[in-house]
């Protein structure tokens, strides 16, 4: 009997590791989302001719859109979001409530948000809404778009998060995102 206690508890921990874990929104979008706050950075800074906005749709929803173009050695677009310092534990990963457009975007993290580099993941998207789980530790750093020689995301905190889309291609894209959690 005590063995049965014991699994079933285990069974029970296992079921619930979200509950275990501290919930912390990093952002949560909705009509009275302030947008000034996201900053565009779109390959112009080194000569691209790529476009961006970030608005909110009728349901409050962040949409990052845009066009993407090649022309000037540019390909890509992105929106920013300078934090306090968030803490991050052993174990923690994101969550990431989007609809997409079947294209793959790059969700990233700055330690601190005057670092060089960033630590991304590369996300395909559907056109349905979903939520993409995205473990803290699977992050990879990078600098303008090469992996660089160091370890993943080992730090206890992060100031900044990105939404990047560059798949040297020209398009037009369009992301909805409903909110940003982190799980630690």
């Amino acid at each position: 009997m005590k063995n049965v206690l014991f699994f079933f508890t285990l069974s029970l921990l296992i079921l619930n590791q979200n509950n275990l874990m501290s919930q912390n929104v990093i952002y949560d979008f909705n009509n009275q989302s302030e947008l000034s706050n996201w900053i565009i950075v779109n390959d112009d800074v080194m000569g691209g001719l790529s476009s961006c906005k970030m608005s909110l749709d009728k349901n409050g929803n962040g949409v990052f859109e845009g066009q993407i173009s090649t022309a000037n050695n540019g390909g890509f677009s992105s929106i920013r979001h300078n934090l306090n310092k968030i803490e991050v534990k052993e174990g923690a990963y994101f969550l990431l409530r989007l609809k997409g457009d079947n294209k793959e975007y790059q969700f990233r993290v700055k330690t601190n948000r005057r670092d060089y580099y960033s630590y991304i993941i590369p996300f395909k998207t559907s056109d349905e809404w979903e939520t993409i789980m995205i473990p803290v530790v699977d992050m990879y750093p990078s600098f303008r778009g090469r992996k660089l020689d160091i370890n993943n995301f080992s730090d206890d905190y992060f100031e900044q998060i990105t939404f990047l889309v560059g798949n040297k291609k020209n398009e037009s894209f369009k992301l909805l995102i409903d909110n940003i959690v982190l799980f630690n």
